[in-house]
Order: C-alpha cells, then structure tokens, then sequence
C-alpha cells in the first residue's frame, strides 16, 4: 500500500495556500512548565481543519472530472467543507449527511450552496455512492483518499514550521485522515516528537485495532454514543496502515473528560470548540501521566456545535 508522503503534503500545501488559514499555535499559560501549544483549527473560514483535505482533493481533480462536480458523505464539517471548496471552483456539490446531524452543520452546508441529503446514519455512505452511480459526479470521501491524507498532512506542515522542537503532538482520531497526515509530516520533519492519537472511549474502535495489530469493526450504533459526533467514524485500511507506521499511542478520554476540555478551552483559551475539537486537549488535561514531557502540541481540529449543546456544556 503506497502511503502518502511529505512530498505529497508539500504539493497540497501549495495548492491551499490562500484558501486554508494557516491556523497560528497558541501557547497556553495555564499548560505544564514544559508549555502547552494549541493548533486552533476551529478559525478555519468553516470551523474546522477539514477544508485543507477537501479542497487539496477537489483540486487535484482533472477539470473535465471536477466540472461535474462532487460527492460527499459526513457527519458535518467534512461536508461543509466540500461545500465551501466546491463553491470556490463554482463546480456542483452534493452532500449525504446523518439525519442525526447537528442542525447548525447542516445549515452551513447548505449556505454555501450544496444539495444536501439527510440520511440514517448507517446509509450515509451507501447512498453517496448511488448518487455517484446516478449523476457521474466524482466522491470526495472523509478520509480514505490520499489527497485528502496530504491536505490534512499540511497542519503537521505548518507545526514543524512553528514548532521544530515540539516533543509530543496530540491529534484527534475518527477515520484517521487528520492524524495519519499530521503524524506523516511530523515524522519526516520532527522525527524526535512522539504522536498520540486521541479518541472517545465509547468510540474506541482503533486503540482496540492498535492493540490488536489489525482494524476490528465497531457497530455504529455503539460507536454513536459519545457526544464528539465527528468521532464516529472507522479507519479505512488506508488510513489504517498510516496510523500503524506514524503513532507512538493512542489515549482515550471519558465523556466527562471531553465535557470538561471544552469548558477549559472556552474559558481558559477564549476557544469555542465541538467536543470532537476538545479530545487531544482532555487527554493533555487528563492523562498527562501517560505522555512523555516536553512542549506539547494539541491540535483543536473543529469548532461546530449548536448553541444549545454550548450552552448546556458550560453550564455544567
């Protein structure tokens, strides 16, 4: 299996340069003596990282294909994100998200101009595939796609940057695309730092296929029980294979846990962030015992909730 490389990242990197916001790293005074750094990318134009990795892919595309226009299945902030890359190239967009889907992600997706189609949580791929069938338009996946891998790669870029004597970088983990491209650049440019992948307990499919040394299955329903919505996914065997070669570890965090992180970035780092965005930074708040010392770096990979669900976590 060919896995992506710095090259590749380099290239995606110039391709979103001047789209994706070169998110800055925020040291924290309230981390530990060795410092704390947040890599905010809840100040992506849609509130998320996901933008680097869906308009690298769109990009990519040959412009007959890309004319066509695109498919998307997710949760929320990866299809806001083909939304919002396909609004750019003025190329049709159509995105299948759950209808389980915070209403706050579904509008935005619609704001910038995309067809969206809501469907039971366990359909959502399948019925993205239809419409390719149907339409000829092109899939832009989540997280399987190599472009996809190196547009996301491009946030461990910009730490290797801003931070060449980082010792720990922490990243969310669902369908490991961001920490497969995070930890590829990171393990070409930094290759001293360690790399922990972060992910809920009550979706901990891949600490379980880590330990097992191959993917395992996780039911939806089971694995749609935490609140980081947008950590419900299941590595691909592509991704997989990239998580094998560039984690150090993999930690997992209670929902208290992700509750409790949200509340500190809000009040602490001035940071509204969706629980899926607070996960590496209750792992540094929470299990700074399993982590090696030094400066740390914890990526805010979203920042989409409902104002209700915000209110009701910092309320707590």
């Amino acid at each position: 299996m060919n896995l992506v490389t710095i090259d590749d990242i380099q290239t995606a990197a110039k391709r979103i340069e001047g789209v994706a916001v070169r998110t800055p790293l925020l040291p924290q005074p309230w981390g530990s003596p060795a410092g704390l750094w947040l890599k905010p990318e809840n100040l992506q134009q849609i509130g998320a990282f996901k933008v680097r990795g869906a308009y690298n892919a769109i990009a990519a595309l040959d412009e007959e294909t890309r004319t066509r226009g695109v498919v998307a299945y997710s949760s929320g902030n990866h299809a806001q994100a083909v939304a919002y890359a396909a609004k750019l190239f003025g190329v049709p967009a159509v995105i299948v998200v759950p209808n389980v889907t915070p209403r706050i992600k579904v509008e935005a997706t619609r704001a910038h101009g995309a067809e969206v189609v809501e469907v039971p949580i366990a359909e959502r791929e399948s019925a993205a595939y239809a419409i390719v069938a149907e339409r000829n338009l092109t899939l832009i996946p989540p997280f399987d796609h190599p472009e996809v891998i190196a547009g996301q790669g491009t946030i461990g870029l910009e730490i290797a940057q801003d931070a060449p004597d980082v010792d720990v970088v922490l990243i969310p983990v669902s369908g490991g695309g961001l920490a497969s491209g995070i930890g590829t650049a990171i393990r070409a440019l930094c290759p001293n730092a360690k790399i922990y992948g972060v992910e809920p307990e009550l979706a901990a499919d891949t600490a379980e296929g880590l330990r097992a040394g191959a993917r395992v299955d996780w039911a939806m329903d089971r694995r749609a029980r935490t609140i980081a919505d947008g950590l419900r996914s299941q590595p691909s065997e592509l991704t997989f294979a990239h998580l094998q070669a560039v984690l150090d570890g993999l930690l997992t965090v209670t929902e208290d846990e992700i509750r409790s992180a949200v509340r500190t970035l809000a009040f602490k780092a001035h940071l509204v962030v969706e629980p899926s965005g607070a996960v590496a930074t209750a792992a540094y708040l929470f299990h700074g015992d399993e982590l090696p010392e030094g400066k740390t770096v914890s990526v805010v990979s979203g920042g989409n909730l409902d104002p209700a669900t915000l209110v009701e976590l910092l309320s707590q």
